[in-house]
């Protein structure tokens, strides 16, 4: 992160056409997660970008955020809607086609796919391939989000998916310029992957 702080990264994304924010945070306590998350908030809310809590529900809930992702060791999508109630979104990570469907049928509002392209950010994940996309995203009626190494030079190959948008951490908050990063990826996104948009 070529930033002083994580608000000041969010928020320069932001400016380089980011239209939602997932806040993710392994390595901290619960009082810290609720502090940041507090604080990334006052940002996406001036710019009303949605943002969503990654696992922690409590702290979606603590905060007044727009919802929660879930991955496959979470609780449940049906608890946490049951928590968080029907306005609130509840994403869900899925790297099969039988996840995908479960978590639609569920009540997700949108899947997270992959591991694509490998991540660096997260160790435990599975490869998905594009043909794979492309089956998970004709087998629900919800968006579906790609996850996992994408970049500006490899996103024209997610294409054939079909898919609805991509999610991503160092190819934005890695780099230099991160206005222009996501300047860079929000053009290529509505080039080959949301070009109707």
């Amino acid at each position: 992160m070529t930033t002083d702080t994580l608000e000041e990264a969010v928020e320069l994304a932001i400016k380089g056409g980011v239209t939602v924010v997932q806040l993710r945070e392994k390595n901290c306590t619960s009082r810290e997660f609720y502090q940041l998350a507090k604080s990334v908030k006052v940002i996406t809310d001036a710019y009303e970008v949605p943002l969503i809590i990654n696992d922690r529900v409590d702290i979606a809930q603590a905060v007044g955020a727009d919802g929660v992702h879930l991955g496959q060791k979470d609780i449940p999508v049906q608890a946490a809607r049951n928590i968080l109630g029907p306005d609130k979104l509840v994403g869900a990570t899925a790297n099969t086609r039988r996840q995908a469907v479960e978590a639609w049928k569920s009540g997700a509002d949108y899947l997270g796919v992959g591991d694509v392209f490998g991540s660096v950010t997260k160790t435990d994940t599975r490869p998905v391939t594009v043909e794979e996309l492309r089956e998970i995203r004709q087998s629900v009626q919800i968006p579906v989000i790609a996850i996992g190494g994408i970049k500006a030079d490899n996103i024209q190959k997610l294409q054939p998916a079909g898919i609805d948008g991509v999610a991503v951490i160092s190819a934005i908050i890695g780099r230099r310029n991160i206005t222009a990063a996501a300047e860079d990826l929000f053009y290529k996104v509505n080039k080959f992957i949301c070009p109707g948009a």
